[in-house]
């Protein structure tokens, strides 16, 4: 798997955190929500300053682009500190941001703006709480361990991304997408509650659990933390998954089980194999597939990839695919999908010689990472941008990737267009409005990327991808507005171009790219939990 692209195999990662009429916890409910469980003796938060050896490692998070100038990072390991904390810098008049797992790709935790970062590392637990018969996961804890925790000691997990160090606040928050996605739902789409840290109009933080019980109080809440990102109404300090419909005692039957096996299939094509007639072929198949597979009832749900089709530098382009070892008919699945996307490209020979492994699922999540050096490569700069398709790409649309990826005076092998196929199946089961993630009839998403290590290499990568992407969509003003093909792009991949009518000519609003028709219901949350604006970054949600 080596050479494939980092971002461009993520369900998705994310700045940390993340009706009108609403009343807030009082005081007393509010501590007696952060006690669901007794973790014993809590490590007082650390205070770093900028002469502190730690500061310049608390103060960035994977794109190095963006990096921090706070007067202190507060790291925290329990709810009550984060209220204090956020109540210090209300107090104090500090901006202040959250970090989880430090992917979010644009300036929204680390700025010049922000004086007081809120770092979450320590606040990273996984465990069953009883009192409400869900899987508590604090607000700092990563990925991996997430899915090692959940899978060793209940023999479940959530249907998340790839990456292990991506943070579960900014994932969730924004929908959180994966392999198994397809056909389990989205991570949102089993998300019980969640523990968040408001202030009120009276500039007092307290914290608040928000269910997605409807007639919760505070359901709206939970609402806009289920899909709308991160940063935008508090600090979420811990989430609670159970499976909609899943009753009982036994904890191993309220979350989702992932395959006990699946079937793993890395293929790689050489790009001397493949001129504009059949990159355009490969591109133009895999959107007809995921069109055909996109319904909730399609038996391919079971199968989920991604194609990283990297800059002819890298040499090769890539098929990544998992399919459920157990789902009738598997290996005729596999086969048959790598078929139908290599139909007529003369490289039936190549995809032979590259069989599929039959792997415990847990091992397949570790080998993905481990195969992938730079998910875990702290030097990397980087830019992206996203889409989600309803239909397949036009051949024009696939010749201008292939334009791109040709280039000559552009040799980075780390550009890539990686087409996702995390979208549709299970997704696509749940209506637009149940939660604040609005892209529910969507086939697949496509990630559009560069990364690199030298600053001096900025204006290249940044204005190659900007050519990338602009020429793609360049029938819709530069963007891809929703309608026939297009569903608008991912708030976890937020690219800070789109409010820039330099780039984004579509006259669609970045909001309505974002969230569609949710954003009003969304602005009325903000009003409601975030009446003073204490969370907001560059691309954050107005109160109405």
């Amino acid at each position: 798997m080596k050479g494939l692209s980092r971002r461009g195999l993520l369900g998705g990662a994310a700045a940390a955190t993340g009706a009108v009429a609403v009343t807030l916890m009082d005081d007393a409910d509010a501590a007696a929500a952060t006690r669901v469980r007794d973790r014993g003796p809590v490590a007082a938060p650390a205070t770093v300053y900028p002469s502190d050896p730690r500061y310049q490692e608390l103060t960035v998070g994977y794109n190095q682009r963006w990096v921090g100038r706070p007067d202190y990072v507060r790291v925290v390991s329990s709810t009550e500190q984060v209220v204090a904390a956020v109540q210090e810098a209300v107090d104090t008049g500090r901006r202040v941001s959250a970090v989880s797992g430090g992917h979010c790709l644009a300036p929204f935790v680390f700025n010049d703006e922000v004086k007081m970062v809120i770092d979450l590392a320590g606040l990273n637990d996984v465990y069953f709480d009883t009192r409400r018969g869900a899987f508590a996961v604090e607000g700092g804890a990563r990925l991996s361990n997430v899915y090692e925790t959940l899978y060793k000691k209940w023999g479940v997990t959530i249907p998340g991304g790839m990456c292990p160090t991506v943070g579960i606040g900014g994932h969730t928050t924004g929908g959180g997408y994966g392999f198994l996605s397809r056909q389990f739902g989205a991570v949102i789409d089993h998300l019980a509650a969640v523990e968040v840290v408001v202030v009120d109009r009276s500039r007092t933080a307290r914290a608040i659990v928000a269910t997605s019980d409807p007639d919760d109080p505070h359901h709206s809440l939970w609402w806009a933390c289920a899909g709308g990102g991160g940063g935008n109404f508090g600090v979420v300090t811990r989430f609670w998954f159970r499976t909609p419909g899943r009753t009982g005692s036994d904890p191993g039957g309220l979350l989702v089980n992932p395959p006990k096996d699946v079937l793993l299939s890395a293929v790689g094509i050489p790009w001397s194999m493949l001129d504009r007639t059949k990159f355009t072929a490969l591109v133009t198949n895999w959107g007809a597939w995921y069109e055909s597979a996109a319904a909730p009832s399609s038996p391919a749900r079971a199968l989920s990839g991604v194609a990283s089709l990297a800059h002819r530098s890298a040499q090769n382009v890539f098929l990544l695919t998992q399919a459920d070892a157990a789902a009738p008919g598997a290996e005729g699945l596999l086969s048959g999908y790598l078929a139908a996307l290599t139909s007529g490209l003369g490289v039936d020979a190549v995809v032979a010689a590259q069989p599929a492994q039959k792997l415990p699922w847990l091992h397949a999540v570790r080998l993905i990472a481990a195969s992938i050096p730079s998910f875990i490569n702290p030097t990397l700069r980087g830019a992206s941008k996203s889409a989600y398709l309803r239909k397949s790409y036009t051949p024009v649309q696939a010749g201008a990737m292939y334009d791109a990826l040709n280039r000559t005076d552009f040799a980075n092998p780390a550009g890539a267009v990686t087409l996702a196929g995390f979208s549709g199946g299970a997704i696509n089961a749940v209506p637009p409005t149940r939660t604040a993630l609005a892209h529910r009839d969507a086939a697949f998403w496509t990630l559009f990327e560069t990364q690199w290590q030298d600053p001096a290499a900025d204006a290249v990568n940044i204005g190659w991808l900007r050519d990338l992407y602009g020429a793609v969509w360049s029938a819709t003003g530069g963007y891809p507005v929703p309608g026939e093909q297009a569903d608008g792009c991912y708030i976890n991949n937020p690219d800070p171009d789109i409010t820039d009518p330099a780039f984004n000519r579509s006259g669609v609003p970045w909001q309505t790219l974002y969230y569609k028709d949710n954003y009003p219901r969304l602005q009325r949350v903000k009003a409601a939990y975030d009446p003073r604006g204490v969370f907001r970054h560059a691309q954050s949600i107005t109160a109405a």
